[in-house]
């Protein structure tokens, strides 16, 4: 049990000292998330929409790897916090870009309805239940 500041540095030391073989393994792949965030945000912000696809399709690989590697390191010794912190914050990153592109979506979409109305199907029978059909000239029906 750590009982005094001295000794938890020296346990914080150590975990850090197992954990730097890792941390050189993880700063490729968290690197590479890193990498592939910027280019989407640049694509983004470029209305680049084949860049965008090539981007996203090379984010989750990257990320695919990254979480791979992290579960790893985490099941055999642990993970220096300030790598986690800057997955952690990747990940927010991603969130955030996700977000913007779904309120972008839903603003494109409200400019496509306003310019091109969708047209309601024909219905026999109204809201209320009520008989809406057009009325026939030039005939009756008998039953």
């Amino acid at each position: 049990m750590v009982h005094s500041p001295r000794e938890l540095n020296a346990v914080q030391m150590a975990s850090e000292f197992k954990a730097g073989a890792p941390a050189a393994d993880l700063e490729q792949p968290l690197a590479a998330v890193e990498q592939q965030l910027l280019a989407l945000g640049l694509a983004l912000h470029q209305q680049d929409a084949a860049a965008v696809d090539r981007v996203a399709a090379g984010l989750h690989l990257a990320l695919a790897a990254a979480v791979d590697h992290f579960a790893h390191a985490a099941r055999s010794g642990g993970v220096p916090m300030p790598l986690r912190n800057r997955l952690a914050q990747a990940g927010g990153q991603v969130a955030a870009q996700r977000e913007a592109l779904a309120r972008a979506t839903a603003s494109l979409d409200r400019a496509i309805d306003v310019l091109i109305p969708r047209v309601a199907p024909s219905s026999l029978y109204g809201a209320h239940g009520g008989n809406e059909r057009q009325a026939h000239t030039g005939g009756s029906l008998l039953a």
